[in-house]
């Protein structure tokens, strides 16, 4: 037979059970913080910003890497005109048979082998001026198809801003569709509870329906709309968006007011840039063909060493070198033909700085215009959105009490939604119109972004070949490291090339 519990016993195992319980807690609540805390750090690891989209994108994006191949082959512009310079040496060598018969016989007769070998260099001394002058218009070119690069730069780059903020949007809007269907389902099932005890009609309980249905429709194409962005998205960064975290605003990297961002675009946009740089190749170019006209002179240089030239001799040997003028007198007139056109070139890249510097003008105060309606509307989205939870919050009130309707209920619900809906794409649109007038002024770049760890550097090719005299290689190092390793597609061009 047990003995009988005392009280001082069932108070002992009283405090006995409750420390256990309470070590039980805390070791639970402990293991909750590690677990959470690892979630919170693998999802910061996870996390993907603006930067890194921006720095992916300028590293793989193939419409970029195209333009930086264009401007190398542009880059060999040069290397080409500063072989004006250079001599010309040439190369060649004959072998014969010939057979001669005479009557009388002559100690020539017979047949023998003729053969030769030699070599020509030719020397430019001057040529009208045309070797300086096309080495300046291949110059202003390569500048004007740098200015062409960064144009495509800032293209991509507001192409990846763009899609990045697209598919925060469209998460979000899907975010909140599915957490409105949610309300719906419970506002419907609660319509239907009601309805079985006769407090609300069938009516009640069909608007209920259709809103639910109507939410479920708007997932549907809100998700239609996250595969479209994610597919832009992949397009621009070159790969999938994973977990991607809404950025700020540019602050103080953008202007202070309208004026000076028209200040800075009409002196810093590619397109200007590019087209002083086009207007300065033309202006070289009436000069390079206008050297046509002038005298040229040179100096070729000739050795020959002929073997069996005859039946006589075994070996002879020829050198020779030779000044050359030549003076144009009559050209058909073809040459002061190309001179006017291209004078009327040069006007046509005249008006064409105009015409860039008004383009950018423009364009520098829409983009501005588009950024303050933009922050303006977004104050604004957040002022409705509070005011449309607040009414939301007060028509479930009075609905309780009979002042309001269900479909005062489902409305007001429906206003809020999309007054949250409205609110994140004007978030969306505050942040893609900031880079939208870092473009519009000609700053939408690596090294004014700084997202990048290395900024391509256009002109360490162009050194590298301008006054390179041979070679067919066209990989080149950064530093001490292959140009493959650091831009994959470059690698892989090169390896089709082979």
């Amino acid at each position: 037979m047990a003995r009988p519990t005392t009280c001082a016993q069932l108070t002992a195992r009283l405090i006995l059970r409750r420390s256990i319980i309470d070590k039980t807690r805390r070791a639970s609540l402990l293991l909750s913080l590690i677990v959470s805390a690892s979630a919170i750090t693998a999802l910061t690891a996870n996390a993907e910003t603006l930067r890194d989209a921006l720095a992916s994108t300028y590293a793989t994006n193939p419409q970029l890497d195209a333009e930086r191949a264009r401007l190398r082959a542009t880059d060999e512009g040069v290397a080409q005109a500063n072989a004006q310079f250079r001599p010309i040496i040439t190369g060649n060598g004959t072998l014969g048979y010939q057979n001669s018969q005479t009557n009388p016989s002559s100690p020539t007769n017979g047949t023998f082998h003729p053969k030769s070998v030699g070599l020509t260099v030719t020397q430019p001394i001057f040529r009208g001026f045309r070797s300086i002058n096309g080495v300046n218009v291949a110059e202003a070119n390569v500048r004007a198809g740098r200015e062409t690069l960064r144009a495509t730069e800032q293209v991509v780059m507001i192409g990846a801003v763009t899609a990045f903020m697209d598919v925060v949007r469209d998460q979000a809007i899907l975010k909140l569709r599915e957490n409105n269907r949610k309300v719906l389902a419970d506002t419907l099932r609660s319509t239907q509870d009601q309805f079985r005890v006769g407090e609300v009609t069938r009516t009640d309980v069909a608007q209920a329906e259709a809103s639910l249905s109507g939410a479920v429709s708007a997932i549907e194409l809100a998700k239609a709309n996250l595969k479209s962005s994610r597919a832009t998205y992949e397009r621009f960064v070159g790969r999938p968006p994973s977990m991607l975290v809404e950025p700020k605003g540019l602050g103080r990297m953008l202007p202070k007011n309208l004026d000076e961002a028209i200040g800075i675009a009409t002196q810093e946009v590619p397109a200007v840039v590019s087209a002083l740089y086009q207007e300065q190749a033309a202006r070289f170019n009436v000069d390079l063909i206008r050297g046509e006209l002038l005298p040229t002179v040179s100096v070729q240089g000739t050795y020959t060493d002929t073997f069996e030239p005859s039946r006589l001799f075994d070996e002879s040997r020829s050198a020779t070198v030779t000044g050359q003028l030549s003076v144009p007198i009559y050209e058909q007139g073809s040459v002061y033909s190309r001179v006017r056109q291209a004078k009327h070139t040069q006007l046509a890249a005249l008006q064409e700085i105009q015409r860039s510097k008004t383009e950018a003008q423009s364009t520098a105060i829409a983009a501005w215009s588009q950024q303050q309606a933009a922050r303006a509307q977004l104050v604004s989205d957040m002022a409705s959105v509070e005011a449309n939870r607040i009414a939301l919050a007060g028509v479930r009130e009075e609905e309780k009490v009979g002042q309001r309707t269900k479909l005062d209920v489902l409305n007001a619900e429906q206003a809020y939604l999309n007054a949250q809906v409205n609110l994140v794409s004007t978030r969306r649109n505050a942040i893609v119109n900031d880079y939208t007038v870092l473009q519009a002024i000609g700053r939408l770049n690596m090294q004014e972004l700084a997202a990048a760890p290395q900024v391509y550097d256009p002109e360490e090719h162009y050194f590298e070949v301008r006054r390179q005299w041979w070679g067919l290689d066209i990989t080149h190092r950064d530093g001490h490291r292959e140009h493959v390793d650091l831009w994959p597609t470059h690698g892989q061009a090169h390896e089709s090339m082979k």
